[in-house]
Order: structure tokens, then sequence, then C-alpha cells
């Protein structure tokens, strides 16, 4: 287990949410899950993409915010689409410049490469065109990144 670990608060669907999250990425799997007192798990550790993650059934008392998302990188366009889609699916919520919400309410961030390159460019004019491009979208599209930052 690495020294740091993300550590998530659900109300009552830790189960649903933990395979949902499992199902959507590649490498991906469930490496625990601790039963409560009801039968269903009480906690769940889980792995995605080399990131561990521990969850717990904690009650209504705490709410995911915006203050804490995940950032997933993507090297396509369909890699964008695909996560933009299985994350914003069942009751997700799109929101401005690649973030989004999902289903269970957490944020999370998809980000083209694309986009971090022609931000760090030398060329400050297109950077700019790119950022105030990006602003303008929810899903980030890199075709109309290309454009703005070509001009």
């Amino acid at each position: 287990m690495p020294k740091i670990t993300p550590f998530l608060w659900f109300d009552d669907r830790i189960e649903e949410a933990v395979n949902f999250y499992v199902s959507v990425f590649g490498h991906a799997s469930i490496k625990s899950s601790m039963p409560g007192p009801g039968g269903g798990a009480m906690s769940m550790t889980f792995e995605l993409e080399g990131q561990h993650f521990m969850a717990l059934n904690g009650g209504p008392r705490f709410r995911f915010t915006e203050a804490i998302s995940f950032f997933v990188s993507c090297q396509t366009q369909a890699e964008v689409d695909y996560f933009w889609n299985k994350l914003t699916a069942d009751g997700g919520a799109e929101s401005q410049c690649g973030w989004l919400k999902d289903k269970f309410g957490l944020s999370w961030q998809i980000v083209p490469d694309a986009l971090m390159t022609y931000l760090g460019n030398s060329d400050r004019a297109g950077a700019n065109r790119a950022m105030q491009a990006m602003l303008q979208m929810k899903k980030i599209i890199i075709s109309d990144l290309d454009k703005a930052f070509a001009g």
C-alpha cells in the first residue's frame, strides 16, 4: 500500500461505486472488501490505473465537493470521449473546462494531453487562444484546441 491513499466516503452505495469505477478503467481491480453489520461491504480497497483507493460506507454525514477531483490524462479525443461518456452516464453531470461529476457526486477532470502542451507552449498568444477556447467548453475537444492555438 502506498504511503498516501485517497479515502472516499460514500453514503451507502460503496459496492455499486467501486464496481462502477473498476468497470470504467482498463487497469483496475478490487483489492479487499470488509463486511458491515448488514452484510454488505462497510469498506473496500481498490486500484485504478495504479492508484490505490480506500472507500467507506460512512452514511450521509459528508458529501463530495469540487474541492477534490481526480485528473484523468487522455492522449486522444476517443479517450476523452470514453471517460466523459462513462463518468457522466446515469446521473452524472457535465461542468466547465473538462470537469464533471459522476453519479456518486465525485468530481473528475478529463483532460487531453494536448491542452497541457498548448498551455505550456512558448507561443504565449497561441497558448492564450487555446486557454480561451477551453474556457468555453464543457468536454474538451482537441480539434477545437488545435484551431484556437493555430489562430
